[in-house]
């Protein structure tokens, strides 16, 4: 959408220009006599009831006939109760220009968009007619710097939850469509958010958490999950989706192992529930190795224990090592002399008693550690001070050997000097 510019330019009284667009649609004769008794909304409802013809009208007309018609509505009180309408032609195919028919629609309805005021409510409907238009004609990157000021605008329009979450819900769609994965999931989650705390066991709250839990597990960069079990909607999962949520806490904090398990436990839920078991196998690898790599306290893993861990053959390990950093989940160095990798920096997947315990240990370490350090410190310069020491001592007394020294050679003052020159 364009940015607000709330001007258009279009001269001509309101009679002139509604008798010049009831001529373009043929019932001029039945708009005159209602201009001449100045009866305007009538004449517009006529006007806006027949409109659906300008979706045939030429393409190089289509632009100017609609801007006309939407002018003329802007004008009037009840322009509220007009311009859905106007909306909804607009939402449907353009019969005069298959290929450039969206783009048309979605211009006039931003000129529709930006003339009305930003707190007026219909601003609302006009905004759904657009997402509709994107979602059908995939014009997802027209949409996308608009999504940065939504929030304020429903503010403005004082949106309740439940249209919050349909409006969410049909962002989520549209960039689906686009093949928009993140944006879309981002949206579901803006959407379940809405719930309130009676709300978040409905049917409507537990699909909506499958949805987003489904395009998490299948990300191929989604591996924190805390944004999803922090919500509410999707701790309501548990019991009456149980296995859902036994999955979730799997991907969230659990191990490979784990996962084969819950494989061997739930027999074909993984397929039946349209997910591929090669995507989630391999992410549960990643996790494991991350897993792994946060609790090692030495920072230096065994090849041997990553192969174990991860249920692999030992010349594949360091493919793992490479794809879990190139993942961002751990940062280290491989070493194949020590056939270790040396873990630099690495990710918690969840932070609890247990992560609280090895940090605790590991300050442990540090402060063993900086102790040791600091004791070689003091050592070092406890023997640079005594040797500086030595040094100073060393200086003074050549200093004052050299000055016993001359003071001999003068023994006998001026008076005993002999003097030695040639004639």
């Amino acid at each position: 959408m364009a940015p607000s510019t709330q001007q258009v330019f279009i001269d001509g009284t309101f009679a002139d220009l509604a008798q010049e667009l009831a001529e373009y649609l043929n019932i001029g004769p039945e708009i005159q006599p209602l201009l001449e008794e100045n009866k305007k909304d009538d004449a517009l409802k006529r006007l806006v009831t027949v409109s659906t013809a300008l979706n045939s009208s030429p393409e190089k007309e289509f632009t100017a006939a609609y801007n006309l018609l939407v002018y003329l509505v802007i004008q009037s009180p009840s322009v509220n109760i007009f311009l859905p309408r106007i909306c909804e032609n607009l939402s449907r195919p353009i019969i005069s220009s298959p290929v450039n028919g969206p783009g048309l629609a979605l211009s006039v309805l931003t000129t529709v968009f930006n003339l009305l005021q930003p707190d007026n409510e219909v601003r609302f409907n006009v905004f759904q007619a657009i997402l509709r238009l994107v979602k059908t004609s995939g014009l997802f990157e027209m949409l996308r710097p608009q999504l940065k000021k939504l929030d304020a605008w429903l503010v403005e329009w004082d949106v309740d939850d439940e249209d919050q979450r349909k409006l969410f819900g049909q962002i989520a769609d549209a960039a689906e469509d686009a093949g928009e994965e993140e944006q879309s999931y981002q949206y579901i989650l803006k959407a379940l958010r809405t719930f309130d705390k009676d709300e978040v066991s409905s049917t409507e709250a537990q699909n909506l958490s499958i949805r987003a839990l489904k395009i998490a597990l299948l990300s191929s960069t989604h591996f924190d999950f805390h944004d999803l079990t922090s919500l509410a909607t999707v701790q309501a999962l548990n019991p009456p989706q149980e296995v859902w949520w036994e999955l979730l806490e799997i991907f969230s904090e659990k191990e490979l192992e784990d996962y084969n398990d819950f494989r061997d436990e739930h027999e074909g839920f993984i397929e039946e529930q349209g997910l591929s078991n090669s995507k989630l196998h391999r992410k549960m690898r990643l996790l494991t190795l991350a897993s792994v790599a946060a609790s090692t306290n030495s920072r230096e893993l065994e090849y041997k224990r990553i192969a174990k861990a991860l249920q692999i053959p030992s010349e594949d390990v360091e493919m793992w090592v490479i794809d879990v950093i190139r993942a961002g989940l751990v940062e280290g160095k491989l070493s194949q002399q020590k056939q270790v990798f040396l873990v630099h920096r690495t990710t918690y997947r969840v932070f609890g008693d247990k992560q609280w315990r090895e940090v605790a240990t590991r300050l442990d370490q540090w402060k063993e550690s900086l102790r040791a350090v600091k004791e070689v410190i003091s050592r070092e310069r406890q023997a640079a001070e005594t040797q500086k020491e030595r040094e100073m001592h060393e200086v003074e007394r050549k200093v004052a050997g050299a000055s016993g020294m001359g003071a001999g050679r003068r023994i006998g003052g001026r008076d005993n000097m002999v003097e030695m020159g040639t004639d």
